[in-house]
């Protein structure tokens, strides 16, 4: 542990700043947490996709995503939406975006060894503090609707496995058999038996309290408006009714952590990409069963669907350039239950709860992790569509970073 730092300051309750506390407590430090809602995970952690999967380590940066986007602009139902309001962050954003798509097999090769080796680490908190998430076990399955798209999946795959990810070819009649619930007419499909689902709200509040009973100090309802490096060393938090001192400070602010890199001195470029979902309430034991188990994504809608316990399904997607408007619009949740009833049509639509969330994305689509330009400041952030997937990893790795491995002989099943 570096002597100086004892005293760490976590910006942000989301499953990044929680995860971060709990490796950072498990460290011995000194935590607090800053979250301006009331609870945790009341953002991008409340109601996503609900998938743990290394599968869709595929980054963005490749010429195929930038074709659909110009097919799909003048689309309000698209899977990929940009909104041509002019805006300094926005275009930059895209045109770093552009200029990293040399890097696309390296940075999908990279996220999928980070993927897998965060699930480690989640399992086993999950284990050890014994938090329920309505974890499913059964894989991730991708469905693809033509040739073309099955054989971009074969490329992808090839990516995936130098990453160290197993993944099954599925034929028609394999895909009906994994999940006998799903209706269409598919060409093939992809099954990661390694991959899972379950619900982040869940274990995300429950890895908060977990890290609680280990000192972590959580500052719910507190706005932080300004971070300073101290002039005799150190980080000044100051919030709308007070000022702390600390040692450190990790951001993991989410879209925020832009505006506090800034304060601090540094360029993190971190876009709000909006998604939406959809929770459909499975109140009927016809909708139960013929909801399917297994997670799935369908590549042509870019939509993804996870069991949630006996009577929740989950559906999410979607990609909305709109800066900072969280706004729930019809005519971007309406595809998303269109879907529902075309795939699963003994599934009631009679009881759903929307929700649309800002991703927060770096250009290259890989999260900012490590030291910042100054002393003490530390980022993990910017882990776009792949929050959970890799949080705990990267809230490993920014723990390592600030206090060392942990000691030799822990347990994270014990």
């Amino acid at each position: 542990m570096t002597p100086q730092i004892r005293t760490v300051a976590v910006l942000g309750g989301g499953i990044t700043g929680v995860t971060t506390a709990y490796a950072l407590a498990k460290r011995g430090l000194d935590v607090t947490v800053f979250e301006k809602h009331r609870y945790a995970a009341m953002e991008t952690s409340f109601a996503n996709g609900g998938q743990l999967s290394a599968s869709n380590a595929e980054t963005w940066t490749h010429p195929t995503t930038i074709l659909k986007g110009i097919m799909w602009m003048f689309r309000k139902d698209a899977p990929l939406l940009l909104n041509l309001s002019p805006s300094w962050h926005k275009y930059s954003w895209i045109a770093q975006f552009l200029a990293s798509m040399p890097k696309y097999k390296s940075n999908t090769i990279a996220t999928t060894r980070l993927a897998i080796e965060a699930r480690q680490h989640l399992y086993g908190w999950a284990r050890a503090e014994g938090i329920d998430f309505d974890v499913e076990h059964r894989g991730i399955m991708h469905v693809y609707r033509t040739r073309k798209s099955f054989e971009h999946a074969q490329r992808v795959n090839t990516l995936l496995a130098e990453g160290g990810l197993t993944r099954e070819e599925l034929s028609p009649a394999e895909i009906a058999r994994v999940e006998p619930t799903l209706q269409g007419d598919w060409y093939g499909g992809f099954l990661t038996p390694s991959d899972a689902s379950g619900d982040i709200h869940k274990f995300t509040v429950g890895l908060a309290k977990a890290s609680a009973k280990r000192g972590v100090r959580f500052r719910y309802g507190t706005d932080v408006i300004q971070v300073d490096r101290g002039k005799t060393g150190g980080v000044k938090i100051r919030t709308l009714v007070d000022s702390e001192r600390f040692d450190a400070v990790v951001v993991c602010a989410g879209c925020a952590s832009r505006m506090f890199a800034k304060q601090l001195g540094d360029r993190v470029n971190v876009y709000p990409v909006k998604g939406y979902s959809i929770t459909v309430n499975l109140d009927d034991a016809e909708s139960r069963a013929g909801a399917p188990m297994v997670s799935l994504l369908d590549d042509e809608t870019k939509l993804v669907s996870s069991r949630l316990g006996p009577d929740r399904f989950r559906i999410a997607g979607t990609a909305e350039f709109s800066g900072f408007n969280r706004d729930i619009r019809a005519g971007r949740t309406a595809p998303l239950v269109e879907w529902v009833e075309t795939h699963f049509p003994t599934v009631s639509t009679e009881r759903v709860v929307p929700w649309a969330g800002l991703r927060p994305m770096m250009p290259d689509m890989m999260p900012k992790v490590g030291p910042g330009r100054m002393p003490g400041v530390f980022y993990n952030t910017g882990h776009g569509h792949l929050g959970w997937t890799l949080s705990a990893a990267t809230a490993e790795a920014t723990a390592t970073a600030i206090a060392g491995p942990e000691a030799e002989g822990f347990d994270l099943a014990a």
